[in-house]
């Protein structure tokens, strides 16, 4: 009888414990649609401005982060804030509870590109996260950027979400010591609808494929195009 009742304790612990683990740390690095300063095909004015998140490509359109996570009932709103560093105009903190996953996300200046690839590369290698992301152009189309020279403090996971990252990003994520979850082949659009349907999917352990091919039919239902070929876009990784 003690034991039995013994043993219920420490699964009635071991559950209790599971319900309020901590949930895993992602950090987005979204760096604003900019006609004016990046080397992109030109979009609509209001939506290409990297001085207006609200309505950006990348941010409060629909399928910005933004829009994206405020229309989603399955990632609820935690925190808004307005860092100091005048080049990250907002930082929102979404969590998803079934899936035991919190994103905060930061809109940085559209002409501050470069330092919002380097703040995502630096959060790689600070340890603070169990995954780092970028949504934006991309900048290393148009010259080179300083990597940084660090090593990640433990295994941390990336995700790039621009043209082409895979043969542009893998290298560097790798001399980080990152791994890789999700990059790309082809051009492409990265809207945050991706991160809102593969996150849950990562933070559950799933394998790199089957997170390949969620975001497959994530970007064939919004682009409106097979599943066969938006699984095209994404990069194959073991």
């Amino acid at each position: 009888m003690v034991i039995q009742i013994m043993r219920a304790f420490l699964i009635s612990l071991f559950l209790s414990q599971l319900a309020f683990a901590a949930p895993k740390k992602v950090a987005l690095f979204v760096a604003l649609c900019d006609n004016a300063t990046q080397g992109i095909v030109p979009v609509p004015a209001r939506i290409g401005d990297g001085n207006k998140p609200e309505a950006n490509l990348y941010w409060g359109c629909s399928d910005g982060f933004a829009g994206c996570f405020k229309s989603s009932k399955s990632w609820k709103l935690v925190k808004k804030e307005t860092p100091e560093d005048k080049r990250v105009f907002e930082r929102l903190i979404y969590l998803n509870e079934s899936a035991n996953v919190e994103i905060t996300a930061e809109a940085w200046r559209g002409s501050e590109i470069k330092a919002c690839l380097t703040a995502f590369e630096s959060a790689l290698v600070s340890g603070k996260h169990d995954l780092c992301a970028y949504i934006g152009h991309n900048v290393l189309m148009d010259g080179d950027v300083a990597q940084n020279a660090g090593k990640a403090t433990k295994a941390v996971d990336a995700m790039v979400l621009c043209c082409m990252s895979g043969s542009y990003f893998k290298e560097r994520l790798t001399k980080f010591g990152s791994r890789s979850v999700l990059l790309t082949d082809q051009l492409m659009y990265p809207g945050s609808f991706i991160l809102r349907d593969t996150l849950p999917l990562w933070a559950a352990g799933k394998s790199l494929d089957e997170i390949r091919s969620s975001a497959a039919s994530s970007y064939a239902r919004n682009q409106k195009i097979s599943v066969k070929a938006a699984k095209g876009v994404f990069t194959k990784l073991q």
